[in-house]
Formats: C-alpha cells, sequence, structure tokens
C-alpha cells in the first residue's frame, strides 16, 4: 500500500508547497513555526508582530520556495528569508515607532558588571524586545546572526557608523536595564546565628 502523505523532509515538503499541495505547506508550518518564532521575537516588540512576520515569510516560501537551490542548508535558507521579512516589516514600520532620545535615557558607566547570569533566555529576549527597534534591529543582526556593519548598513540604508553607534547604544542600554533588573532581584536571605 502507497503512502500518500507527504514526507518528512523539509526540501520535498517544500517542492511540494510551492505546488499547492496544503498538507505539505501545513507540515512545512508546523515543522518550523518554533524555530520562526525564536527568530522573529528576537526583532519585534510583541508576538503579534512576530506572528505577522511568521506568516508573511511563510507565504514568501510557498510562493518562492523554487527559488530554494538544495546544495545549501534548508534551515539556513528557511533563516535568511524570516530575518529578510522582518528586515521588511521594520522598514514599513518605522514611521510607527516612538523614537526617543538614547542620550538622556540610557546614561550608563562602562565599568558596570554584568548579572547576565542571573537572568533567563525568556528575560533576555524580554529586554531586547524593550529596545527602541532601531537598535533592537542592529543588535541582532549583529550579535545574533552575524552580520557585518557593512551587511546591515546595505541591509537597513544607514551608514556604517550609524550601525556601530547603534550596537553600542543597544548595549548600553541592555547593560542599564540588566542591572535595574538586577536590583528588583532579591538578595540572598542570610540569617544570624
Amino acid at each position: 500500500m502507497a503512502n500518500n502523505l507527504p514526507s518528512e523532509n523539509p526540501e520535498e515538503l517544500l517542492h511540494l508547497s510551492v505546488r499547492g499541495d496544503r498538507k505539505s505547506q501545513e507540515k512545512l508550518y508546523r515543522q518550523f513555526y518554533g524555530f520562526a518564532m525564536s527568530v522573529c521575537m528576537r526583532y519585534t516588540q510583541s508576538r503579534d508582530e512576530a506572528l505577522e512576520i511568521i506568516n508573511d515569510g511563510f507565504l514568501k516560501i510557498f510562493t518562492k520556495g523554487d527559488l530554494y537551490d538544495p546544495k545549501y542548508p534548508f534551515k539556513a535558507w528557511f533563516r535568511r528569508i524570516i530575518v529578510n521579512t522582518a528586515l521588511d516589516f521594520y522598514r514599513s514600520q518605522q514611521k510607527h515607532y516612538f523614537h526617543q532620545n538614547i542620550e538622556e535615557a540610557y546614561e550608563v558607566s562602562s565599568n558596570d558588571s554584568s548579572p547576565l547570569s542571573q537572568l533567563n533566555h525568556e528575560e533576555i529576549i524580554q529586554l531586547v524586545q524593550r529596545l527602541p527597534s532601531g537598535y533592537r534591529i542592529v543588535f541582532n543582526l549583529f550579535v545574533i546572526d552575524g552580520f557585518s556593519h557593512e551587511e546591515i548598513s546595505n541591509q537597513l540604508g544607514i551608514s556604517v557608523g550609524t550601525s556601530k553607534s547603534n550596537l553600542s547604544r543597544a548595549r548600553e542600554a541592555l547593560r542599564k536595564m540588566i542591572l535595574l533588573e538586577e536590583k528588583a532581584l532579591p538578595g540572598p536571605n542570610f540569617k544570624e546565628i
């Protein structure tokens, strides 16, 4: 008896998805939804924005998946589509984000120690999401995704100097937020003997 269900291989699922096979599209979506969400949450301020980017990214994948070159890893290609879709979303929404004077908002000494080890992954992502959008995007592209400042400059249409400045300010802002989080954490409870 022949098995008519789509395979679990992402390349085969992509091939069938491009041809309009709904079951393959659903399987591919379910298989990579969590991965896509983890990438998108770093670039957005909310889960709703991340979901919008994921859906736009999958639409691109289902309509232009025939451009995928199988000599490259599927997951890397998929991630690149999602990151580029997040950048497209950022550019389209940039005028709606509130901009603040970072010089006044975040004055941080570079001698501060980092209590980063006390924060879990979710808390760190939440702190990154609180960064102003321009700083958050540059921070994610450089620190997490490994883009160079020249690549960031080309993708966002900003100068290399602006990319470097935004990264530095994002790091300062994160350091300040982490220090504020540390102050909010309860200290060790020592009892006198």
